[in-house]
């Protein structure tokens, strides 16, 4: 499975953090593994799970950089489409060195696109764009 697949299997597994309390969240890892049309490997559970994990615990500092970055708009009221791709890029935006701030908007505009609604990957686009000028 190659970089953009594996993202894409962490946004698929982070959007379910909206729907379940955190207690929840191991048993929805094995749930997410099992029924996973990806014949994923237990390396590649892992590195799901692991990276998933990493986002959880900096949600946060993450929703408060989204909030901040927003007119009219707060995580509370944006799309769950919209919301767990923009998490996962700000993670990799400010958390993760190994990955090109562009790398991670792109990235999260194509998630958006296809998981969200007609305007979701310019929405995407918008709210990132001023997060990385923040880093400049």
């Amino acid at each position: 499975m190659g970089r953009h697949e594996l993202r894409e299997q962490v946004f698929l597994f982070l959007f379910r953090v909206e729907f379940h309390a955190p207690q929840d969240m191991p048993e929805q890892a094995r749930l997410f593994v099992e029924n996973s049309e990806e014949n994923m490997d237990q390396k590649t559970a892992e590195y799901i799970r692991n990276r998933a994990d990493l986002v959880m615990e900096k949600l946060p500092q993450i929703d408060q950089l989204i909030n901040d970055n927003t007119e009219g708009w707060n995580t509370a009221r944006m799309g769950k489409v919209e919301l767990t791709a923009l998490r996962l890029a700000v993670y990799e935006i400010r958390y993760d060195d190994d990955i090109p701030g562009g790398v991670a908007i792109d990235e999260a505009v194509e998630i958006a696109k296809k998981y969200g609604q007609e305007n979701s990957g310019g929405f995407v686009n918008a709210i990132l764009g001023k997060i990385m000028k923040l880093g400049d």
